[in-house]
């Protein structure tokens, strides 16, 4: 396997291992713990789960189901494109039957009924400003290996639809950012965190002006919390008190990060924290195991959590090792891609 093809399955097999792995827990800790205990197996959601209710173990959600619909929208369509991204959800919301879901995000929801009404897809994401941006973003970031630039301006193309407001862009730039540096056979994890906060200040200029606090400033904070001196477990419940694990955009991406640097970048450390943080843990899973998967690549991710997730239906129905392959190819066949 080329060290590219290990990233990028690395990156996508990491996705959906943070949000299968997550998707049971709680909307808090402490009842996450109730029922868990500390949440480090595979556990189908809770009958009482607020969102996940009877969903098994190993089943990925939309996080993972956008992105990757998405990313298959972009290797049909040969590029990123505003047309793309817009077939690429189009086919994940007629697929999940998006109408009649309980599972489909505020923002999403906005933009994808006014998106079905006709509207200009350059104006349907103006009110969208949850964390559906980041959690499909990193399959842009594959395709920009080391340019973190183009990684930037190709993310809030993909937001326009739905999500196009500062925040939105911006913690979706971020993503994009660290997973392109990820990329780079060498990087660091600290070169994969600076270029996300680079990524996030990049992302301030698309987007319309809106609420919410600077992102870069929430993964900072949470890269505090991370490298001090508290155990695991009080680091967790600070990032979840201090950062926020909600739907709020710069607390989903400061939260990513914050567990991406816990867990040194290893891509089931890092879906463990994701479980046992809480809150809105697939979404925050999701996008910190992406970022970890880019980095360490698919060959660190243990083969029994791969067997679980191969074994879903769902994960099936997306072909995830044709959608590395057809990434590939995007990059091969792209001189400016293949020179970042």
């Amino acid at each position: 396997m080329s060290v590219m093809r290990n990233k990028i399955l690395g990156c996508l097999y990491g996705q959906a291992l943070g949000d299968a792995f997550a998707m049971p827990a709680q909307i808090h800790p402490d009842d996450t713990e109730r029922c868990f205990g500390w949440l480090d197996s595979w556990q189908a959601a809770p009958a009482d789960h607020i969102v996940h209710a009877g969903l098994p173990a190993g089943r990925i959600t939309d996080d993972s189901e956008q992105a990757f619909s998405i990313a298959q929208a972009l290797i049909e369509a040969g590029g990123v494109s505003l047309e793309a991204a817009v077939s690429g959800l189009t086919a994940w919301y007629d697929r999940v039957d998006g109408d009649n879901s309980p599972y489909v995000g505020p923002s999403t929801r906005r933009g994808m009924n006014a998106l079905k009404a006709g509207e200009d897809p350059r104006k349907t994401g103006l009110w969208g400003d949850t964390n559906g941006a980041p959690m499909r973003i990193a399959p842009i970031g594959l395709l920009h290996s080391g340019d973190i630039d183009g990684a930037v301006a190709d993310a809030a193309i993909v937001c326009m639809p739905t999500h196009f407001t500062q925040p939105a862009v911006s913690g979706a730039a971020a993503v994009a950012a660290a997973v392109a540096q990820a990329l780079v056979e060498d990087a660091s994890l600290a070169d994969v965190i600076a270029a996300g906060l680079r990524g996030a200040e990049l992302g301030r200029a698309h987007g319309r002006r809106w609420f919410g606090c600077s992102v870069a400033f929430k993964i900072e904070a949470a890269l505090a919390i991370a490298n001090s001196g508290d155990d695991k477990r009080s680091k967790l419940r600070r990032i979840f008190d201090e950062i926020g694990a909600t739907l709020n955009v710069p607390e989903t991406v400061g939260a990513a990060f914050g567990l991406l640097a816990m867990a040194a970048g290893d891509p089931k450390a890092t879906a463990i924290l994701a479980a046992n943080l809480s809150g809105d843990a697939d979404t925050i899973g999701a996008i910190a195991c992406a970022m970890a998967g880019a980095f360490a690549g698919f060959n660190a991710i243990p083969a029994d959590d791969i067997a679980v997730l191969e074994s879903d239906a769902v994960f099936q129905s997306y072909d995830v090792r044709g959608i590395a392959v057809g990434l590939e190819a995007m990059i091969a066949k792209s001189p400016d891609i293949a020179q970042a």
